[in-house]
């Protein structure tokens, strides 16, 4: 909790130059072991000589931590006076024992394997936007890779027989001693494997002494009351037992906060004039249809519960809603004001390196002309760095090029071999698209957040990671389609004075698809994309139900197996 805390804090001020006050490490420093590297203050003062200074610079650090603060050497083999130099290291050794500090041995890793270390060079001359000849730069020398065990102990043994230490063992068996000390059990320390949604008080207006139980009844109530406004007669008796079915599951998971969270939301975006609907595997069940979550009858349709939700599986289902895309983040805005900025965050997504990103941050490091970097990177498709090589060989517009001979020649082997090496790698942390977690007073000490360049607080775990976190992941999508929508009612409202309820309204009107028919479709959520509208020519779909079937055919595993064919064959 402390550590996510502190990176929190560190990433509150300027986007991109994360730094920690003091005040921020002092209010977060609980359960927290301090080390003091080479690139603290007291480590650069130690790599100067001047271990009087840093006496007086570890001296607030001894106050706050006590016992938990440890020095932490590195040995890089750096010539003497640079503070990853052996001489530095044990320096610090010395001086660590005289102050009566522990010392563990650290190798400041920047890269998986020796060879990697002009990749840092080039990040970091990205980031730092210069070229790599720049005296800003401190060129890698290939030591800060991951080294062995077995590497770790022989940089080990260099730094106490430089110190002067009898017991050549000792620096590797404190840092073995610390690192168990620190191990983390996932789920007592983490919480992996419980799930973790808003307080159940915060969406009723008492006192709840019972959260779970109360939460339980609270849904039950809920899609009972809903249940005879939407079904009468035989289908009132088979909801019934369907809803009976889907509450032993959630019952049995524990999810009820979950479901009632969700339908928190939705009813406040429909509060706001907003447009919202479910999609995915979240319309297979009743009580997200009961709390008016999904707007599609899954006892009408036949669909099944189990995709959604199962107790064979205890993680949180995923209930994807679409609302206007004009009015995206303003239901971002309204379920930070709801829930508060300590329950909600958004997710994080790593951009990662592409081809073109790599061309220009390479060529930029190299110090290339900008006008070449640039018309080299245009003449890339969009695909993965790693594949720069081979589409200069490859596609004809590229091998024909001067870019093209001159890779043939071999002139570029060395920008290719960088540009391809950054493949995959991080380049920019962004606000995904869509995803919002919500979760309890806790979330804060379970993720460390930071800003987004909208002014949004998003989590730094991606949208796989806050599901294994157990975080109630909602994703909230911009759909064009329905600001479309919402701008056409309003527009008939305005012009003729007519009120269109386009909930209530059929979905069977002969002339919508004597024009889906003629495939003038562009702009039709799911059904414009050129091969959707040949599929629709050939199909000629007459009712809602032919849609269903067509979106559902348009697909991976349908198109590849050649289903598509022999349907339109029986359909004709």
């Amino acid at each position: 909790a402390s550590l996510c805390r502190l990176v929190s804090a560190a990433h509150s001020h300027t986007r991109g130059d994360p730094y920690l006050t003091w005040q921020a490490v002092q209010q977060h420093h609980e359960g927290v072991v301090a080390l003091l590297t080479p690139d603290s203050e007291p480590g650069r003062l130690l790599a100067a000589d001047r271990p009087w200074r840093a006496d007086a610079a570890v001296r607030p650090w001894r106050a706050l931590f006590g016992r938990w603060l440890a020095m932490a050497v590195t040995c890089h083999h750096r010539p003497a006076g640079h503070r990853h130099s052996l001489a530095a290291a044990a320096r610090t050794v010395r001086w660590a024992r005289e102050n009566h500090l522990p010392v563990v041995v650290t190798n400041a890793v920047r890269h998986l394997d020796r060879a990697d270390a002009p990749v840092a060079d080039i990040l970091d001359a990205s980031r730092l936007l210069v070229p790599l000849r720049s005296t800003r730069l401190e060129h890698a020398n290939g030591e800060a890779f991951l080294k062995s065990s077995e590497d770790m102990a022989q940089v080990a043994e260099e730094i106490a027989r430089a110190a002067g230490e009898r017991d050549r063992h000792r620096l590797v068996a404190d840092t073995v001693h610390l690192a168990e000390f620190c191990a983390l059990q996932p789920e007592r320390d983490l919480g992996l494997g419980e799930v973790f949604v808003p307080e159940l008080d915060v969406l009723v207006d008492h006192p709840v002494t019972d959260p779970v139980r109360e939460a339980t009844a609270l849904l039950w109530q809920r899609c009972r009351s809903a249940r005879p406004r939407r079904y009468d007669g035989g289908e009132l008796r088979a909801a019934e037992e369907r809803l009976a079915a889907e509450m032993r599951t959630i019952e049995h998971l524990g999810f009820a906060g979950y479901f009632l969270t969700v339908a928190e939301v939705v009813d406040m975006i429909r509060a706001e004039g907003v447009r919202v609907a479910a999609r995915g595997s979240g319309a297979g069940s009743l009580v997200n249809h009961l709390l008016g979550i999904s707007g599609v009858d899954p006892m009408r349709h036949g669909l099944l519960m189990e995709r959604f939700l199962s107790p064979l599986r205890r993680m949180l289902p995923d209930i994807d809603i679409d609302v206007e895309s004009a009015r995206r983040t303003e239901m971002y805005d309204r379920i930070f004001e709801r829930f508060g900025h300590e329950r909600v965050a958004c997710v994080a997504m790593m951009e990662t390196y592409r081809v073109r990103h790599a061309v220009r941050d390479v060529g930029r490091a190299l110090g290339m002309p900008a006008a070449e970097i640039d018309a080299l990177a245009k003449s890339f498709p969009h695909v993965r760095a790693r594949y720069a090589r081979s589409a200069l060989q490859d596609l004809p517009e590229l091998r024909s090029s001067t870019f093209g001979r001159l890779a043939a020649e071999g002139t570029l082997d060395r920008f290719l071999t960088l540009v391809e090496s950054l493949d995959g790698l991080p380049r920019h942390v962004a606000l995904h698209p869509c995803g919002v977690i919500l979760s309890d007073l806790t979330l804060l000490d379970r993720t460390p957040t930071e800003t987004s360049a909208a002014g949004y607080a998003m989590s730094q775990f991606d949208k796989h990671d806050v599901e294994h976190m157990g975080f109630l992941k909602l994703d909230v999508l911009g759909v064009r389609m329905q600001s479309a929508m919402a701008y056409a009612l309003e527009e008939i409202e305005r012009t003729e004075g007519v009120q269109v309820e386009l909930d209530t309204t059929s979905l069977d009107d002969p002339a919508t698809y004597e024009l889906i028919r003629t495939t003038h479709t562009l702009g039709c959520f799911q059904i414009e994309s050129p091969g959707q509208r040949e599929l629709i020519g050939k199909f000629a779909p007459e009712y809602f139900s032919d849609l269903i079937i067509d979106i559902s055919l348009f697909r991976p595993g349908p198109v590849k197996s050649d289903m598509v064919t022999p349907f339109l064959r029986a359909r004709q």
